[in-house]
């Protein structure tokens, strides 16, 4: 008895999973698939179909269905934003997640597009200001050996930054220790943040500036920077592409 689609994509998922197939490899010809497993071709792309909407396959044309490569960067939670870091060291958050993952970084990894625009609900509300009222937006896109990992927009308002590098649209960081050092030299230094995330599948936008393939979804940050005495000063949203990123955050157990 011949098997499914599914049945079939359970076995090539094992393969996978096991190596026979490994990351940056091709699956063999689906014709050559078919006459291995006994199936028709239809079978054989409704089970590839299958194993790409999960994100472990890609089809590329001209090369066939590749094997996607899973190289997790770990992107650090409070570490990333260490004061030794970027107040003392020069090291900006996405440059503290290279180095943590022993990979290679350089400032124009980083590009970026600053505008004046209107706070919408989300940004207001962490920014404490009124819903319409001007900000700046400092959009990043940041790469990783040429390669997008997520994008990063952050919100100001324009008396915090005004005539500062963080409204420069020059690639790379704004500076010696980037907006958080920028912040400190304006009388703002960051104290404490707060940190939400969630993941959700992409827009076709969010589908093409990450270069994203079928199947894979996004990992949503909001992130608002506090001074020490609680005033807003940052409020900043970032997608990640799910399969470039570990989370890791370690800390001391509250009483």
């Amino acid at each position: 008895m011949a098997i499914g689609h599914r049945e079939l994509a359970e076995q090539l998922r094992a393969d996978i999973q096991r190596g026979t197939y490994p990351p940056d490899s091709t699956l063999p010809k689906q014709d050559e698939l078919a006459a291995e497993y006994g199936v028709n071709v239809k079978t054989v792309r409704q089970a590839v179909g299958l194993l790409a909407a999960e994100g472990l396959v890609t089809p590329v044309r001209r090369r066939g269905t590749v094997v996607r490569a899973r190289p997790p960067m770990k992107r650090l939670g409070i570490e990333r934003y260490a004061k030794s870091k970027w107040k003392f060291g020069g090291v900006v958050a996405f440059a503290a997640d290279r180095e943590a993952s022993g990979r290679d970084w350089k400032p124009t990894d980083q590009t970026q597009t600053v505008s004046m625009t209107e706070a919408d609900e989300t940004t207001a509300g962490a920014l404490e200001i009124p819903i319409g009222a001007p900000v700046y937006a400092r959009a990043r896109l940041v790469k990783d050996a040429g390669s997008p990992t997520h994008t990063l927009t952050s919100y100001y308002r324009p008396e915090d930054v005004e005539g500062t590098p963080l409204v420069d649209p020059e690639p790379g960081p704004a500076g010696r220790g980037g907006g958080f050092q920028v912040l400190t030299l304006q009388g703002l230094e960051p104290h404490h943040m707060r940190e939400s995330f969630f993941a959700r599948m992409p827009t076709p936008e969010e589908t093409h500036t990450l270069e994203l393939p079928p199947g894979e979804p996004v990992v949503v940050l909001h992130r608002t920077t506090f001074t020490e005495d609680g005033r807003p000063v940052e409020s900043a949203l970032g997608v990640h592409r799910a399969s470039r990123f570990t989370w890791t955050y370690e800390f001391n157990i509250p009483d």
